[in-house]
């Protein structure tokens, strides 16, 4: 069974960090493409970041540019979204999402097959 399981969310204040991570089971996560995607309250869910499967190119959303890192450990099984310099406006819940082809419009919920149960993260003094 293809399983993608979010850890890491929580509460933190502005400013702070926190560190993501997206566990895959049932199949070789080197093959995929993963998504970060998050959804607030009241708003369409948004792509965050993305790693492409193969040279591991990676994209990020203008809001989150310089501020996240997405990185893979294959070894693991595991993509990890590093979050700096947190605002209150990243408040949401935070998804992974995977697919095993590549991506032409990463930030597109449809691009993806199949997607983890999300984590919280609330910014917030």
């Amino acid at each position: 069974q293809l399983q993608l399981v979010e850890s890491g969310g929580g509460l933190v204040q502005p400013g702070g960090s926190l560190r993501l991570s997206c566990a895959a089971s049932g199949f070789n996560l080197d093959r995929y493409a993963i998504g970060w995607f998050r959804q607030a309250p009241g708003k369409e869910r948004e792509g965050v970041s993305c790693i492409s499967s193969g040279d591991d190119s990676t994209y990020y959303a203008d809001s989150v540019k310089g501020r996240f890192t997405i990185s893979r450990d294959n070894a693991k099984g595991t993509v990890y979204l590093q979050m700096n310099s947190l605002k209150p406006e990243d408040t949401a819940v935070y998804y992974c999402a995977a697919t095993r082809f590549e991506v032409v419009v990463w930030q597109s919920i449809h691009e993806y097959d199949f997607w983890g149960q999300g984590t919280q993260v609330t910014v917030s003094s």
